[in-house]
């Protein structure tokens, strides 16, 4: 079965039931569905890479393994905005414009808001309801619990998954502006802003940090009355931009505007991150850019677990809360406290 005609299967299963971490033969089939384009095989992949349990990991990452050679052709996306801005509305239009041009296309969302507040900032997708019906979508909460860093890791991995299934178009989607927005930059090629005019300074709501690391922007809601100061925001944005070193010497942000409500200036958007691609993919940047995300994952992983495996030694559990104490009571030094605590580790 090819990755086109499963898409149209009708059955949507973007979530699965959590069974035990499944054999090697298991694996396998679960690979070979995930390429065949298999929705139900994609859900279980991705239920099994969130799985925080130790044997599904296990499981997850030889899985991932297999799946690693059909991976990395796929557009990656990031869309960032403040609150307001209409990302749903936008990243419906846009995925629906780009299935229009026969793409298929995956929606991943980075939600650690949830671990504080529970839900999911896609919830049950009826915020982009015509997207998650099209056969040629497929729309994925992030996890509801976890850190930031396990919320990104969990979604770089089923960005994987998604590229084995012969998704052309990664879109992850952030929530407001914040730490969130650094993790997807780190993880996609394109990194785009979407920005309201009329609401004051066009600056303010927004981190300078986020429009550093900014590939384009985009004015939204640039419709009915609202045309002329899109317009003229899109220019002072620009000009604003000078301002900032460009992340390559190939490529300089640019400024659209576009109205997510009647689909308007999509294919401008899609033009635009297409140009990026070619003009770093030419000169072999957008190669280099990958591979140093690959390397700056890898070191996030070992400082995790080495975090997670030094907190979970039982001297640490036990001198911890004497130290904690005593930092808080102003009776030790937080440089002191951490040097005895990592003297533990010395044989």
């Amino acid at each position: 079965m090819s990755p086109r005609s499963a898409a149209r299967e009708p059955a949507r299963a973007d979530a699965a039931p959590r069974s035990g971490a499944p054999p090697a033969s298991s694996v396998e089939a679960l690979a070979d569905g995930v390429r065949a384009g298999n929705r139900r095989s994609l859900a279980k992949a991705i239920t099994l890479v969130e799985s925080t349990r130790a044997d599904h990991q296990e499981a997850a990452q030889r899985l991932l393994e297999v799946l690693l050679p059909a991976t990395g052709q796929a557009a990656r996306v990031g869309i960032s905005g403040v609150p307001g801005v209409g990302k749903s509305t936008f990243i419906e239009a846009f995925g629906l414009h780009l299935i229009g041009t026969g793409k298929r296309v995956a929606v991943l969302a980075v939600d650690p808001s949830s671990a504080r507040f529970g839900g999911s900032i896609l919830g049950d997708k009826t915020r982009m309801q015509r997207l998650s019906v099209a056969p040629e979508a497929f729309i994925r909460p992030s996890p509801s619990s976890g850190s930031l860093g396990g919320v990104a890791r969990r979604t770089r991995e089923a960005m994987l998954v998604c590229e084995a299934a012969g998704y052309d178009v990664i879109l992850v989607e952030t929530v407001g502006v914040g730490q969130s927005e650094y993790a997807v930059a780190s993880m996609v090629d394109f990194f785009l802003v979407l920005m309201l005019a009329g609401a004051g300074d066009e600056l303010q709501g927004i981190k300078k940090g986020i429009l550093e690391l900014a590939d384009g922007l985009a004015i939204n809601k640039a419709d009915g009355e609202n045309v002329a100061r899109a317009q003229r925001a899109a220019t002072e944005l620009q000009s604003a931009l000078r301002f900032f070193r460009p992340r390559s010497a190939r490529w300089e942000p640019r400024v659209l505007t576009v109205s997510s409500l009647q689909a308007d200036g999509m294919d401008r958007v899609w033009a635009m991150i297409e140009e990026h691609r070619a003009s770093l993919g030419s000169c072999g940047e957008l190669a280099d850019k990958r591979r140093e995300q690959q390397r700056s994952w890898l070191w996030s992983m070992v400082e995790d677990g080495l975090k997670r495996e030094f907190l979970g030694r039982a001297d640490v559990k036990q001198l911890l809360p004497e130290i904690e104490a005593g930092v808080l009571d102003a009776r030790l030094t937080p440089t002191e406290g951490a040097r005895r605590l990592l003297a533990l580790l010395r044989p």
